[in-house]
């Protein structure tokens, strides 16, 4: 049986891809920084019985490149995927060292230790498309990179030191950018759980710059689907958009949730200023996964939001007590 590892897995988007991959019954390896997070974060804990092909390690990349080589050796993983990433593009203005620290010297320590490991078949890179800055326009992977924060700039930096280990030494690497994931189980700060909370509590939410900024918001389920896909059959060295095509504005957006709620929006919504460097739109061509792979996306954004707003209503109790804000990590 293939092995993955995966880093980052405390993430939203890693705990779900953990779960993606139990369900299909690969042995997988979890690591994350800091000790898990609670159930309601953790899809793979949704089941009755803890799954048997399931190990969770405590591993700090940054501080502890002999623990990560110890893992390699330990379990051999086959396959890894890389969701660890510092990824908040306002506060990467106040902390920029620790963007750095973490999505770029990172980097080099688990490239350094791949560097003497033989077993890998593929290593994916768990990126964003926030490297091109702001897009006018559908883009395709091979579009120029242009960050425009100190996140981006930092990400676009992790991304180009894996593909320059490509070139050179054949480390066997592919790159995925998916834009707006959501769904059950991801952070209370994110836009889509801070607005059903507001809705259902009462509670006040600021709109940034009054919601103009375009975003295809695309459900966790669909990405982790496409991501197996790339680590099992995709042509090493690739980049792949995993997108849907169904684009809205973040009004729009709240629009929708606030319906669904029974909200009132003009009680729940502020309007405030735009994000310093926020980009008002990614629009990215997904046709090459679907044209290489076969994949497609089959959860409408309806059908999406439906499904987040039953998960915080069955959380409300837990999440009306706990902090919603986003919580600096250095």
């Amino acid at each position: 049986m293939k092995r993955f590892l995966i880093l980052g897995s405390n993430s939203f988007s890693g705990s779900h891809f953990c779960h993606h991959l139990l369900q299909q019954g690969y042995e997988v390896i979890a690591t994350s920084r800091s000790a898990e997070s609670a159930r309601a974060f953790l899809p793979y804990k949704w089941q009755d019985n803890e799954p048997s092909n399931f190990t969770f390690e405590q591993l700090d990349i940054n501080s502890d490149k002999q623990a990560f080589t110890r893992i390699l050796k330990d379990y051999t993983p086959h396959f890894i995927v890389n969701f660890a990433a510092q990824s908040m593009v306002a506060q990467s203005w106040e902390f920029p060292q620790d963007w750095v620290n973490t999505n770029v010297l990172a980097m080099t320590n688990i490239i350094d230790a791949l560097n003497h490991y033989d077993r890998l078949e593929k290593f994916v890179q768990i990126t964003t498309p926030e490297v091109y800055g702001s897009t006018a326009s559908l883009i395709s992977e091979d579009a120029v990179i242009a960050p425009s924060t100190p996140y981006a700039v930092s990400r676009a930096a992790g991304d180009l030191m894996l593909r320059a280990y490509h070139e050179q030494f054949g480390l066997p690497v592919n790159f995925t950018r998916a834009a707006n994931v959501y769904g059950p189980g991801q952070q209370l700060y994110r836009i889509i759980p801070r607005t059903i909370l507001a809705c259902l509590t009462g509670q006040k939410m600021t709109l940034d710059g009054g919601g103009l900024s375009e975003r295809a918001f695309i459900h966790i389920s669909d990405v982790c689907v496409a991501t197996l896909d790339i680590a099992l059959s995709a042509e090493v060295g690739e980049t792949f958009h995993i997108s849907t095509n169904e684009f809205v504005s973040i009004r729009q957006l709240v629009e929708q949730i606030v319906e669904m709620t029974g909200a009132d929006f003009n009680e729940v919504v502020t309007m405030g200023k735009e994000r310093r460097g926020k980009d008002q739109a990614y629009f990215l061509n997904s046709e090459k996964v679907r044209a290489d792979l076969g994949w497609e996306d089959k959860i409408s954004l309806k059908t999406g939001l439906t499904q987040t707003v039953s998960w915080v209503r069955e959380h409300l109790d837990v999440f009306e007590k706990m902090e919603i804000g986003y919580v600096h990590k250095p």
